[in-house]
């Protein structure tokens, strides 16, 4: 149980200071600007890059499809053990039971949204996007898409890994032997996803609702680039929510996010970190970007906002 609590605010401690730094960052004080080009850092990718980004912090754009490998497999991991976890726990009777019994499932359906999500970034690196050959980007920058998987289940990941661990060691010992496991069934392993609350089918449905408008953007930004001689060209993109916000793709984002802490019953602090920074992170990016387009274009929309329609 200690090991357990640690762990929870070891991850908390860590997005508690990343979101100062963005805070401290924010503030137009020139002894902070320290903070002020850390934060940059953090947000650094393609065009918005700053030029005095150490190369040794970069690596180029098209990295991403690497670091989302590792977020499919990391993701998928933790999924896989928390989704068999919960199909090994009874649905006991008795209030501090089902409650427990409704958290590790709603973890389940948390870790399934993000499954679906990282596995659409993952395609998209690979199928949608033409990175630009010169375009780098920090590797922090994709932080969050590795950490988010293990804050959305945090709570339960110590108990979840003890019962992996204990499943190997069973498997070990008893090898071809073991015949105690119970018949696998999909239906039956996910029926209790149905039973989840209002809270999270709404959540769900903000979570699409996110999950769609980002993939029709990357498309639409992805087919700037559909030739060779287009790959150092940058061009104004239009359509869907483009025709609002200079990154749309990050508003989707946000609301995707919004869905995920739906989901979750807005009572894990661990997520609303993440979800603040995420929100901040991406603000800071999109802030940057705009200001980029009205520097690279004359003819910029005057009526878009930067991420946040009509108000920034």
């Amino acid at each position: 149980m200690e090991l357990g609590i640690w762990t929870v605010w070891l991850v908390r401690a860590a997005w508690i200071a990343t979101i100062l730094l963005m805070v401290i960052g924010s503030i137009p004080i020139s002894k902070l600007r320290l903070f002020h080009e850390l934060m940059l850092i953090f947000a650094g990718r393609g065009k918005i890059l700053q030029p005095s980004s150490s190369q040794k912090w970069t690596v180029p754009q098209k990295y991403f499809a690497h670091f989302y490998v590792v977020g499919v497999v990391w993701t998928t991991l933790l999924f896989a053990m928390t989704w068999m976890y919960a199909f090994k726990m009874a649905p006991l009777t008795g209030g501090s039971h089902v409650e427990h019994w409704f958290k590790v499932w709603r973890a389940v359906f948390l870790l399934l949204l993000m499954e679906v999500h990282v596995l659409r970034r993952l395609i998209e690196s690979f199928y949608v996007f033409n990175y630009s050959p010169c375009a780098r980007m920090t590797f922090l920058v994709i932080s969050p898409d590795c950490s988010a998987p293990l804050s959305l289940c945090i709570n339960i990941a110590p108990e979840v890994v003890t019962f992996a661990g204990n499943q190997v060691a069973e498997f070990i010992a008893k090898g071809k032997s073991h015949t105690s496991a119970p018949e696998f069934d999909l239906f039956s392993s996910l029926s209790p996803l149905m039973k989840l609350g209002w809270c999270q089918m709404i959540g769900a449905v903000i979570f699409l609702w996110g999950w769609i408008h980002q993939r029709r953007c990357h498309a639409i930004l992805g087919s700037l680039r559909k030739s060779p001689s287009q790959a150092k060209e940058y061009i104004i993109p239009h359509g869907d929510w483009f025709e609002m916000v200079s990154s749309p793709h990050y508003l989707a984002e946000i609301v995707l996010y919004v869905g995920l802490l739906l989901v979750s019953g807005g009572t894990d602090g661990t997520i609303w970190l993440l979800f603040g920074f995420v929100v901040g992170n991406l603000t800071v990016a999109a802030g940057e970007t705009h200001r980029w387009y009205l520097r690279k274009f004359e003819n910029y929309p005057a009526n878009r906002s930067a991420i946040f329609p009509y108000v920034y």
